[in-house]
């Protein structure tokens, strides 16, 4: 048996991102958007946003960004994104959530969100649940080195599959209904996009245990093409599986 993840009509496939901040973009399923022409629509919340209807969409990915699922007094746009992922849930569409928007998933699910003991940021070890999880990203290793850049963590939601955990964090990344999966983790990222969020984040980067230093980050990009790797086996599946 192997996950398998369902969709709509691959013609004229549409898809839609959510961006919460300029630094964090699609990344690397950017250039695999445009490698198979696909149609792309965007909704940026620090601008002036606006949600597309559920019928203007077959994919909605919701990117990641330094904010919590819970800090809706400081953020109070969070609301109306959490409200709205939970009605393309409910509707069935296919839905990918990486960093923040694995959380902002777990949250619409019913799963609470919250601080984790520890933060992970740089190159750090997860490692696949089953063969089958592992199959799903087509990995070569059952804990394959990604890049890691979260503090917060969530309960698996009711019904949702464990693909991945950490020493850290248990719940790295989870299946649920085959048509929407949440990555705490990063494997969209680039040469550019790391990049960027390190000269962002930098002051982010403390003492702790799963904190590693701007050098050791900066010096160990060879594991980015697995990474990318691993993001287009998952992607392509979501496309294979119309």
């Amino acid at each position: 048996m192997t996950y398998t993840i369902a969709m709509a009509n691959k013609s004229n496939y549409r898809i839609h991102f959510i961006q919460h901040i300029p630094f964090e973009g699609l990344g690397y399923i950017d250039n695999w958007i445009n490698e198979n022409d696909y149609e792309l629509s965007v909704t940026r919340m620090y601008g002036n946003y606006r949600f597309p209807g559920l019928s203007e969409f077959d994919l909605l990915i919701i990117m990641g960004g330094p904010m919590g699922t819970y800090e809706e007094d400081k953020y109070p746009w969070l609301k109306e994104e959490k409200a709205f992922v939970k009605e393309a849930i409910n509707a069935n569409k296919a839905v990918v959530g990486i960093c923040l928007g694995s959380q902002i998933i777990a949250k619409a699910l019913g799963a609470k969100v919250y601080p984790n003991k520890e933060k992970e940021i740089g190159w750090l070890p997860v490692t696949f649940s089953d063969a089958r999880s592992q199959a799903l990203f087509t990995s070569k290793d059952k804990s394959p080195i990604v890049f890691q850049w979260h503090g917060d963590t969530f309960d698996l939601p009711v019904n949702a599959k464990l693909l991945a955990s950490s020493e850290a964090c248990k719940n790295q990344a989870f299946l649920y209904k085959d048509n929407v999966l949440a990555l705490q983790f990063h494997l969209e990222v680039t040469e550019k996009s790391y990049a960027e969020m390190l000269d962002n984040g930098l002051d982010e980067l403390t003492d702790g245990k799963y904190i590693q230093t701007e050098n050791y980050i900066r010096s160990n990009t060879h594991y980015i093409p697995e990474c990318n790797r691993m993001i287009k086996s998952v992607m392509d599946k979501l496309i294979e599986n119309i």
